[in-house]
């Protein structure tokens, strides 16, 4: 996998919906053969693979992107590819035990907002040369991913911290205790009742 492959793939497992353990990513990047060698080489690369992994880790922890990575199409080409990237990215939405649309459940839609650039990425080198429009699309795409890559992080972890439990300072009222109000009133034929102006 190309380094600009692999930083979109570390994108999406630091920030889904559930962690996906080095013992699963790290032979889908390097290749199983690779992992299971015991090479120093190997050794060394896998040490340098987890620092750019806590890399980007951090970066997005912080809210902010990591500086996107993008190789140039061919050796004397100007234009990037921008789809190897993107298919880095949604290759790493696949890589985890939990699939990221019924994860999001009903916000489901609003993720695949969020991913829109990176679908678009990913299928627009399919689609063969691109005209103005195009390559218009691609650049405002481009320019989406570094926010994107936030907002989906944050998405994630928006849904998956638990909502806290609300804690009373004071003892519940019962509906026939004496209202807090101070009226004399039981609290059912006072403020406790939802028919009535307080």
């Amino acid at each position: 996998m190309r380094l600009d492959e692999l930083q979109g793939t570390f994108c999406a497992l630091v920030s889904g919906p559930g962690p996906v353990a080095p013992s699963v990513w790290l032979p889908a990047v390097l290749g199983s053969d690779e992992v299971a060698d015991s090479d120093s080489t190997v050794a060394e690369t896998i040490d340098l693979l987890l620092r750019f992994y806590n890399e980007t880790a951090a970066a997005l922890a912080d809210g902010e992107a990591p500086q996107l990575l993008f190789y140039p199409l061919a050796e004397d080409a100007d234009d990037l590819d921008y789809a190897a990237w993107a298919d880095g990215y949604l290759y790493g939405t696949e890589l985890g035990d939990v699939e990221w649309d019924v994860a999001a459940g009903e916000h489901v839609d609003d993720l695949a907002d969020l991913m829109e650039a990176f679908y678009f990425l990913a299928g627009a080198a399919d689609d063969g040369p691109m005209n103005a429009s195009d390559l218009r699309a691609r650049d405002r795409a481009v320019e989406d991913i570094p926010d994107m890559l936030v907002a989906i992080h944050n998405f994630w972890r928006t849904k998956l911290t638990p909502v806290p439990t609300l804690r009373r300072d004071a003892p519940k009222v019962g509906r026939n205790d004496p209202c807090p109000c101070g009226s004399g009133k039981k609290f059912k034929q006072c403020c406790g009742d939802p028919t009535g102006m307080h």
